[in-house]
């Protein structure tokens, strides 16, 4: 008999259990089954039973091998035998919303039919969710699953700095609104030195994406002047960069705004986490190859909204500009 792919059947799961508890290999095992060892090994290893207080009972049962694998596939045929379920999920994909996300906020908004962020990753890499290629709308839009990477540390110094030692814990606790994390975006040499200035209040996660022309420091500054003049003091109280020299006029920001900056430590952005893991998000609408003329305010505008209207896991599924909006009205009642 041939050797082939398809889930082991009840009858096929009895004769796994009876041999293997025999001691026969498993190699031994796939050729009387007509299955590839892979498969049997796969099925050992996703169906077994496992118990943490009575470990001696651990081992392959034929039964509950065949209950496992029928729950899986119930809640994987919801997404196959709910097509509006699917529907609402890939509209949101599509949306820039990640799978946590979208599960995240069907709980609380109490969808009839819920699923798992980890049944959205399940179905987009099965074989209904490849041949639609529904991966193409998750976040990384990979065809596979893999720990994301780290950023190249920038080793550019800047003198007469604030060391981030020194920030209040206030700030690194985000107990207290009106501290932001900004960063630089570049994109490919070949178009030339224009950026985008990435900035995010470390409370509500709420983003805001500016154009710059080039990399000089006092522009880019003036520029955050201009960015966050209109709030009111209590909502822009702190800008926290690394040590790139795009940065080294950050006095400006003082003397414009009254804003305090401070600085992460040599070759440790990886310390103002939130505006790295916005940059993440944002590179799926701003790759390095994006053309300098694409990089329109309306555009970088409509981005942000974007961003700012998909909920978080962190805000207990509220997006960014609902709390920010929130925070907001905080500060004007107690001004009033």
């Amino acid at each position: 008999m041939g050797t082939h792919y398809s889930h082991l059947k009840l009858d096929e799961r009895r004769k796994l259990a009876k041999w293997l508890e025999a001691k026969m290999p498993i190699s031994e095992i796939a050729d009387r089954l007509g299955r590839d060892p892979s498969t049997i090994y796969r099925d050992i290893k996703r169906n077994q039973y496992t118990d943490t207080e009575l470990p001696e009972l651990n081992g392959y049962y034929a039964l509950n091998a065949q209950d496992m694998y029928e729950k899986r596939r119930a809640i994987h045929r919801k997404m196959v035998v709910h097509p509006e379920l699917k529907a609402t999920i890939e509209d949101r994909l599509k949306a820039g919303w990640s799978p946590e996300q979208i599960a995240g906020r069907m709980r609380l908004e109490r969808h009839p039919i819920r699923v798992s962020h980890e049944t959205i990753y399940r179905f987009a890499y099965s074989k209904d969710g490849r041949d639609e290629q529904f991966y193409r709308h998750l976040p990384e839009h990979r065809r596979r699953r893999r720990p994301r990477g780290y950023r190249r540390h920038n080793r550019s110094h800047i003198f007469d700095v604030q060391s981030l030692s020194r920030r209040p814990d206030r700030i690194s606790e985000r107990t207290e609104f009106g501290h932001w994390e900004c960063d630089l975006m570049m994109f490919r040499k070949e178009h030339g030195k224009v950026n985008v200035t990435s900035l995010v209040e470390r409370v509500s996660r709420y983003a805001v994406v500016m154009r710059n022309e080039d990399r000089q420091s006092k522009p880019i500054m003036e520029a955050l002047i201009k960015g966050l003049a209109p709030l009111p003091a209590d909502a822009r109280q702190s800008v926290t960069f690394d040590r790139g020299t795009e940065f080294s006029a950050w006095k400006h920001l003082k003397a414009g705004i009254g804003a305090d900056a401070w600085f992460c430590d040599p070759q440790a952005p990886y310390q103002k986490g939130t505006v790295e893991n916005t940059n993440n998000r944002l590179r799926k609408y701003l790759p390095r190859s994006t053309e300098p003329t694409a990089l329109t305010n309306r555009y970088l505008r409509s981005i942000c909204h974007r961003l700012n209207s998909t909920p978080r896991k962190c805000l207990d599924y509220r997006t960014p500009a609902e709390v920010f909006k929130a925070k907001l009205m905080e500060i004007q009642n107690r001004l009033e």
